[in-house]
């Protein structure tokens, strides 16, 4: 097992998820240091058993890698394990990433104890997020439009005072003339 594993909780779980092309998924680097492994075996692992990643796994484009590695940081996608044989260190290659159901599949590729605990964990992790998210959404909604109707009323309020300003000040008498 590598000396660098994560503690592994929810939240380490969870900060791993990403969202493409319409779906949540788990990185292959993020996803072999969860279950213990080097990245290329859990890739050969996957190519071996194709037929079984079929429709959970899949490569990311270049312009997907690229736009993930500036959204994250490109030190949270370089595996540690894997090195290209150019020196450079890093990937020569873009990544794979698994949906839950993908991950769920690992488990049973890797065979080990671990990978059955890690398994659980990640499904954890994700029907919490298929759980959250859609309520943080509504939150948001409801919180955008309580800051659009307080804007409004700020505006009336504002108004109101100024008003009321105005109406307390003692009008300004002409003074009358004396004499012609």
């Amino acid at each position: 097992m590598p000396e660098n594993t994560p503690a592994l909780t929810h939240d380490t779980i969870v900060q791993r998820i990403f969202e493409l092309r319409g779906q949540r998924v788990m990185l292959d680097s993020d996803l072999a240091v969860l279950y213990g492994v080097e990245t290329k075996a859990l890739v050969r692992a996957t190519k071996r058993n194709s037929a079984r990643f079929e429709d959970f796994a899949f490569q990311l484009s270049y312009e997907e890698w690229d736009s993930l590695r500036y959204q994250i940081g490109t030190s949270n996608l370089r595996s540690q394990f894997v090195t290209s044989k150019s020196g450079r260190g890093g990937r020569r290659y873009a990544p794979y990433v698994f949906t839950e159901h993908g991950a769920l599949m690992l488990s049973s590729v890797l065979k080990s104890e671990r990978a059955e605990e890690i398994s659980r964990m990640i499904i954890r992790a994700f029907v919490w997020m298929r759980q959250a998210v859609p309520a943080h959404k509504e939150i948001a909604s409801k919180l955008a439009e309580l800051e659009s109707t307080v804007g409004k009323h700020d505006a009336a309020i504002g108004g109101l005072i100024e008003t009321l300003n105005e109406l307390m000040l003692p009008p300004d008498k002409e003074k009358r003339r004396i004499g012609f």
